[in-house]
């Protein structure tokens, strides 16, 4: 990020806002480790066709649960340190708000569970259920705050970084809008799981290099 311009303030307060950058390097790893570790544990769960966010539910869901609101909060925290170490621009202004949105977002997709289907927990229907409740509808949203916000980052961010950073933004987005609209709703479980480890693994580098930045400088 040769081009980025850090606030003397993130620089005096390097402790405290790298401690924050690090909070949202950490949300992506949290999100997806936890409930990749739920997926392949929990019996008679089926990644290829039951998204992770089905795993609120059933007799465990409090965890899937907490690693919404949780992973929400860390991307919170990350959006608060963006805000302290970089100013100027759009990426300075627009960037931290799309990283407090996808923050929201976890957290909404957390509070707000989606409805039982493709046979997940036990007894559910195989398929989609017949109509939604409020609160799946309020899931859906939560899930696309996320992914949206995070990959308009990407998009943001790319301004701010040098040519190699700035490419590897811009095809870090363009490959998340592949996977997530790719016309094949049997694969939609899979294809999220890879959407998410593109964007997050793109916020966790991103911290870490502002991290890095601020050390430097300090």
């Amino acid at each position: 990020m040769t081009s980025t311009t850090l606030t003397r303030a993130a620089t005096a307060r390097g402790v405290r806002t790298t401690t924050l950058l690090g909070a949202g390097a950490a949300a992506g790893p949290l999100f997806l480790g936890l409930g990749l570790a739920q997926a392949f544990t929990r019996d008679g769960f089926d990644l290829s066709r039951q998204p992770l966010s089905l795993l609120s539910l059933g007799e465990h869901g409090w965890i899937q649960i907490a690693n919404f609101v949780v992973s929400g909060l860390l991307a919170l925290a990350g959006a608060v340190g963006f805000r302290r170490a970089l100013r100027g621009g759009r990426a300075g202004t627009w960037g931290p708000a799309l990283v407090a949105v996808l923050g929201v977002g976890l957290i909404v997709a957390g509070v707000l569970r989606a409805d039982p289907s493709m046979g997940w927990p036990a007894g559910a229907p195989e398929g989609n259920p017949e109509t939604m409740s409020w609160h799946s509808y309020g899931h859906g949203v939560g899930a696309m705050l996320s992914f949206g916000s995070l990959t308009v980052a990407c998009l943001v961010f790319a301004r701010r970084f040098g040519r190699v950073g700035a490419l590897s933004s811009v095809l870090v987005a363009a490959a998340t809008v592949v996977v997530m609209a790719w016309p094949d709703q049997d694969s939609i479980s899979v294809r999220m799981v890879l959407g998410s480890a593109l964007v997050f693994g793109w916020l966790t580098a991103v911290s870490l290099h502002t991290i890095t930045t601020i050390e430097r400088k300090h």
